[in-house]
């Protein structure tokens, strides 16, 4: 994985990654040599999200979404029917559909074996949808805008059933707790908000933050949240571990970690219940860990990146 600014090249020069587990023992023999794709788009990947084991579904700045076989390379399909830059994609891990937000106001449902266009569609907002999340049982959709609005969808029917709108909640990015009602969002104004999907209402909004929140995700327990900012000048560029076993009135800060010079934070992913991804704008995708001995502290690992994009080098 590498932080890769700008249009995606047919050859990528970075370095391999390997798991270093705690018995590492260096090895001699020559190391492997990366394989390299076809892109699955012609310009800027702006958004990825896990279909089944083998499939991954993106979007990109070309407008298009496209369903990608990450072990063979293989695009399976690519799916045209956005007027605008392709801005996020959701799904439901193991599903047949997907979803897919852009800046041209709309969120579209697509069909992995369906071959004619969207098989539902989501008008609604007046400015680009910058937050999309679906419920896990795949029955309704959340989406967020910069126009300041939340709204929630029948995903049946297309119908915005709730919506709702707080001033300045430019809102950067959505995701749904595992096994509750409730949405994550984290927005421009530094604030993170839980919505209660049921009614659309702010069940808790945590303690405002100095920098923009540019990203969340929760574990896959549903117990903490991760947070990210994009700091400023290089400085405040922090992921923060929340406590979300509390009551929904009290959200405890657990830790945060600083990634200064690594530029704003620009996404995070939960691997289990104690790792994380951490990807950046200058120095390509970090690895943080909780580490409950010593009171659910977050570290982060050894890593090695080179000072600009987007030859990067890097340890897990």
């Amino acid at each position: 994985m590498c932080n890769i600014m700008g249009k995606l090249q047919s050859k990528i020069n970075c370095s391999t990654s390997k798991y270093r587990p705690d018995d590492y023992v260096e090895d001699d023999s020559p190391a492997q040599a990366v394989q390299q794709y076809i892109p699955a788009h012609t310009d800027a990947v702006t958004s990825v999200a896990a279909l089944t084991s083998d499939l991954c579904v993106s979007g990109g700045n070309d407008k298009t979404v496209v369903v990608y076989n990450w072990r063979s390379g293989a695009v399976l399909k690519r799916f045209v029917g956005h007027q605008r830059e392709v801005t996020k994609v959701a799904c439901v891990f193991e599903s047949n559909s997907f979803f897919s937000a852009s800046r041209d106001k709309t969120v579209m449902m697509w069909e992995l074996h369906r071959n004619s266009g969207p098989s539902q569609h989501f008008p609604g907002h007046d400015l680009v949808v910058t937050g999309l999340a679906v419920s896990p049982d795949s029955l309704q959709l959340c989406t967020g805008s910069r126009d300041n609005t939340m709204c929630k969808w029948d995903i049946e029917t297309g119908e915005c059933v709730r919506r709702a709108a707080i001033s300045r909640n430019l809102v950067t990015h959505l995701c749904w707790v595992p096994a509750e009602p409730f949405v994550i969002q984290t927005s421009e104004d530094k604030t993170i908000r839980i919505w209660d999907s049921r009614e659309l209402q702010v069940a808790h909004t945590f303690p405002v933050k100095q920098y923009i929140q540019t990203y969340c995700d929760v574990s896959q327990d549903g117990r903490y949240c991760i947070s990210s900012s994009n700091g400023f000048g290089g400085e405040g560029c922090e992921a923060t571990l929340w406590d979300l076993r509390q009551t929904r009135s009290q959200v405890p800060c657990l830790a945060t970690v600083c990634l200064d010079g690594s530029g704003p934070l620009a996404s995070l992913a939960v691997c289990d219940s104690s790792t994380l991804l951490c990807a950046s704008f200058n120095s390509g995708i970090h690895l943080l860990r909780i580490n409950s001995i010593k009171g659910l502290e977050l570290q982060e690992l050894q890593i090695n990146c080179s000072a600009s994009p987007p030859r990067c080098d890097y340890w897990v």
